[in-house]
């Protein structure tokens, strides 16, 4: 009986056909180390042996292999991080294993596989990870019919779709789940409410699925959802509901989606409560006092919202938190001598929060702080020496602020430092290289736009950090430091805004060759390259901006990793190499402002998929405009103006369905007006001014509305007929005064795009945004805008040959700032609708055939700064008041029947008319058989009749009284000279 006791207690050896299955499984793979990412990950099936090879050949005793200590059959089978690299099929060894109950493949590299449809042949899976093993493709339905699933991982496989059979199917199906994580898989759908009835529903992970719509408040009502995330979904809405005492919530991650309305109070009921992320939604209101009562909060994030109000003293109460982030709110700061009670907090964020006066003295005792980032406030006065107390500091962000006087040497002090930034404040003195010398964790160094300067000049034996990240903008350099020699670790070099003379040395291509991401020499004043490389060296480089220097020769050719380039303001001459086209992953592209030659690379169309920005401006290309867009693309700004482009707009722009600018003034394009440019959504600035455009505007289209159009110049072209009407009354984006009502983003500018991002706190040194300069005519001066404000809104029409009237409908766009409809042929009145544009600050109505008076209505234009209607047929009294009290004589000038101030001409006095003669082409505009005899008998009979009868008798009347009085004056001092 012992024995027979002693033989049951033992576990049976694994089934033959299971372990020659495991075999064929375990050789369908190769092994590769960098398959798997996790720094532990060891090839787990590298042991497994058949019968022939020896000891070790039971596979119950294989690592990663679990059998039922009963059965003998494998059970279990957890390979996670094996530097798997191959594929699975359906045929695989794998789905005969038929007890599996859990299967871990996650971190492995299946190469863009298919999950195959064998999986549904386990039937009697429980737990099932796949996350991180590069699988694609779409989820098949088969893997539905694993209806005892309650651990299912796919997360981490951008390429992984679940949209046939979709997020509702697995819901439907799959009804014990405890875990769902699916982050990183391509859903692209709404919520669906069946997901609350996962009564079980522990763990639900859905971020950055493309989710949409408006998520489910039942959600937050699952008896037993502890961890929730439904992250960086931009277009998942939803609000926070009436949470209940009984809600057994740890963690709710929010952050990157549209979320908004006020914090609920209730928000204090969730005593369970440890994570907290809503940053990066539309929160607003006040933060809700109860927020301090959760004692297990200890990571709390409202940065990226519009908070308001004062920073809460309540945030005392939250005594178990780590990390705070606050940054970016509308809060009204007031004390902050609670962070003093803050003992365990490590991670402070308190960037652009409205902070003024100097550091928080409060900040003086936290002794565990290892972050701190109080950057883009309005902070003063000196860098304190006691933050040398702050000893366990590994980054410290005091950039974008009024800080003033020299950097302490205390500072160097911090020797766990590894990011330092000081970069945009009022910073003087000179920093030497060897006070960094105990700085020995140091990577990044922002000092970029103070007033400092870098003494580089070392032959001690200090030894420097090796850096990653190093800002050395506007620093009185004169010459590249010779210690970037020895930099072979840099992912950012920023040399921006120096003095450096020269050319580029040869020594500066071996610098981080392969580590180099972000390169930024601009606005210097470098004239070529020591040694020219045909491509630039570094195999990483992300970003590279040489812009506003004296480059000359050739365009410098970036690697093909390059995602943004920008070489404007330079002196380069040639054609574009068609090398450019390796650069497959472009996004930003400017090669404005030099003296390039020849025509466009085809090759730049197939850039459309990747490509944001393109700006070829102000240089010497001709050419036909290539077809573009001719696959689904990017494209948000095109810019080719000031060029010698020929032709038409190719109209494969209409493709272009994410574009926001357009831009061709200057050219010799020949063409008809571009309506089919309406159907762009995004479409918010289009300037054709300067080219060859012809005839009439032609009627509205509702499949054309130009939805977003807030800015449109057409000036000095050859456009005839009358102003569209129908335009200017559907021009919806120009018919309210607030952008932010079109529904944009909450900035209030046209953002464009950032090409790089870091999530190290020297972010702002590493972020290179787009700096394609958008020209246009306002106010009668030429600007240039980086970011053009919603509230911009402008027509641009003049010097063309429109005619007809000024449409009434025009005063409608109530948003408009600038108006120039100068140098057309148009009649009839002003509109007295204009007087709607009250935001308006810029009128141009001159050198046309206006008839009739001002408009006294005009001065409720109280913004008004620019106006003019001179040049035209207009009559009467000029009005007065507000705005019209500060024009001069010029805004009215050949106006010969304008009278009153700031004209010299008198309004109902003989003796007030101007000795002036009019313009000659107005005497043209009156029939020639005008009767003379009236104005003679009106004149001679001292009636005022100018304005009562019209212009022409205005005119005639005129030329008439400046001919006759002039010739009574001259006898009359003939007489008085005979006589004296």
């Amino acid at each position: 009986m012992v024995a027979n006791s002693s033989s049951s207690m033992q576990q049976p050896l694994c089934h033959d056909s299971e372990s020659s299955a495991l075999l064929q499984f375990k050789q369908s793979f190769s092994i590769d180390e960098h398959a798997s990412d996790d720094p532990s990950a060891y090839p787990k099936v590298a042991m497994w042996k058949s019968h022939r090879e020896g000891e070790g050949s039971d596979c119950c005793s294989w690592d990663g292999v679990e059998c039922d200590r009963e059965t003998g059959h494998v059970i279990g089978l957890h390979l996670a991080s094996s530097c798997l690299s191959g594929s699975i099929n359906s045929s695989s060894s794998l789905f005969s294993l038929v007890h599996l109950q859990r299967l871990d493949l996650s971190d492995n590299d299946f190469n863009y596989s298919e999950i195959p449809f064998g999986v549904g042949q386990l039937s009697r899976l429980r737990s099932l990870d796949l996350s991180f093993s590069v699988f694609s493709g779409q989820i098949p339905s088969e893997l539905l019919a694993l209806s005892k699933l309650v651990f299912l991982d796919l997360s981490a496989n951008p390429m992984l779709q679940l949209q046939k059979p979709g997020l509702r199917n697995l819901v439907r199906n799959l009804t014990h789940l405890k875990i769902l994580h699916l982050s990183q898989v391509n859903i692209s759908s709404t919520i669906p409410h069946e997901l609350a009835n996962l009564s079980s529903l522990t763990f639900l992970f859905l971020r950055e699925c493309g989710l949409h719509g408006e998520f489910p408040m039942t959600i937050f009502r699952l008896p037993s959802l502890q961890y929730l995330s439904v992250r960086y979904n931009p277009d998942l809405i939803g609000y926070l509901p009436e949470f209940q005492e009984t809600s057994p919530l740890k963690m709710l991650y929010l952050s990157g989606t549209s979320f908004s309305g006020e914090l609920p109070t209730s928000i204090g009921r969730l005593g369970s409560l440890t994570e907290l992320d809503i940053s990066l939604c539309n929160f607003t209101g006040l933060v809700p006092s109860p927020l301090g009562h959760l004692p297990q909060l200890s990571y709390l994030d409202l940065s990226h919202n519009s908070f308001s109000g004062q920073i809460p003293s309540f945030m005392a109460n939250l005594t178990q938190l780590t990390d705070l982030d606050l940054s970016l709110n509308d809060f009204s700061v007031g004390t902050l001598a609670w962070l003093g009670e803050q003992a365990k907090l490590t991670h402070l964020y308190l960037e652009q929060i409205n902070l003024i006066g100097e550091i928080p003295f409060s900040l003086v005792n936290m002794s565990q702080l290892t972050h701190l980032a109080l950057a883009n406030n309005r902070l003063s006065g000196q860098i304190p020496s006691w933050l040398m107390n702050l000893t366990q500091l590994t980054a410290l962000d005091l950039g974008g602020n009024n800080l003033e006087g020299g950097i302490p040497s205390s500072l160097f002090e911090l020797v766990n430092l590894q990011d330092l930034s000081v970069q945009g404040n009022n910073l003087t003195g000179t920093v030497e290289l060897h006070m960094l010398s105990k700085l020995k964790n140091l990577t990044g160094f922002q000092l970029s736009n103070n007033r400092l300067s870098l003494l580089s000049y070392t032959r001690t034996n200090a030894t420097l950090p090796t850096f990653k990240l190093l800002g050395l903008g506007s620093c009185n350099l004169t010459e590249f430091p010779d210690f970037l020699q020895n930099q072979d670790e840099l992912e950012a070099l920023i040399l921006s805004d120096n003095k450096i003379h020269g050319p580029i040395p040869q020594w500066m291509w071996n610098i981080s060759k392969e580590t180099l991401e972000v390169l930024d020499l601009s606005r210097n004043f470098l004239t070529g390259f020591d040694q020219r490389q045909v491509v630039l060296p570094w195999s990483s480089l992300y970003s590279l901006k040489l812009d506003s220097n004296m480059l000359q020769g050739s365009l410098p050719i970036p690697p093909p990793s390059t995602s943004a380039y920008s070489v404007s303001g330079n002196k380069l001459t040639g054609e574009i190499s068609p090398l450019i086209c390796n650069m497959t992953s472009l996004s930003l592209l400017d090669l404005s402002r030099n003296n390039l030659s020849g025509r466009i690379p085809q090759c730049l169309a197939n850039f459309s998929k990747s490509l944001s920005v393109l700006d070829l401006g102000s240089n010497s290309l001709d050419g036909p405009i290539p077809q573009t867009c001719i696959v689904p693309n990017n494209l948000r700004v095109i810019d080719l103006g000031e060029n010698q482009f020929r032709g038409q707009i190719p109209r494969s722009f209409a493709n272009c369905m994410m574009l926001e600018h357009l831009v061709l003034e200057n050219n010799q394009i020949d063409d008809i007006f571009p309506f089919w440019l309406g159907a762009l959504p995004q479409l918010q600035v289009l300037i054709l001014r300067s080219n060859r455009f012809h005839g009439a505007i032609g009627s509205w289209h509702t499949n054309f509305r130009f939805p977003k159009l807030h800015i449109i110049d057409l000036s000095y072209n050859e456009f005839t007929g009358n102003l569209p009407s129908e335009y200017f009354q559907n021009l919806d984006a120009m018919r309210i005064r607030d952008g932010d009502q079109l529904g944009y983003k909450k900035a209030n500018v046209v953002q464009l795009p950032t090409v790089l991002r870091t999530k190290n706190m020297m972010g702002d040194m590493v972020r290179p945004r787009n700096d394609t300069h958008i020209k246009m005519m306002i106010k009668g001066m030429r600007r240039e805008y980086k970011n053009i404000p919603y509230n911009l809104m402008n027509i641009d029409l003049s010097n063309n040959k429109f005619d007809g009237e000024i449409p009434e409908s025009i005063g409608g766009l109530v948003g408009l700032y600038s108006l120039n409809l100068s140098n057309n042929a148009l009649t009839g009145p002003i509109p007295t609708s204009l007087a709607n544009l009250t935001q308006l600050e810029a009128l141009d109505l001159s050198q046309n055939k206006l008839l009739g008076e001002i408009p006294q209505q005009l001065t409720q234009l109280t913004f008004l700064e620019v106006f003019s209607v001179s040049h035209n047929h207009l009559t009467g009294p000029i009005p007065l008041g507000k705005q019209f009290n500060t024009f001069s004589n010029s805004s009215f000038d050949g106006n010969p029947g304008l009278c009153g101030s700031p004209l010299s001409r008198v309004c109902g006095s003989s003796n007030g008319w101007s000795l002036t003669p009019p313009p000659s082409t107005f005497g043209n505009a009156c029939p020639s058989d005008f009767d003379w005899k009236i104005v003679l008998m009106g004149y001679g009979s001292g009636m005022v009749i100018g304005v009562s009868i019209g212009y022409c008798l205005t005119v005639w009347k005129d030329e008439w009284f400046v001919k006759t009085f002039g010739r009574q004056q001259r006898k009359l001092r003939k007489k008085e000279q005979k006589g004296k």
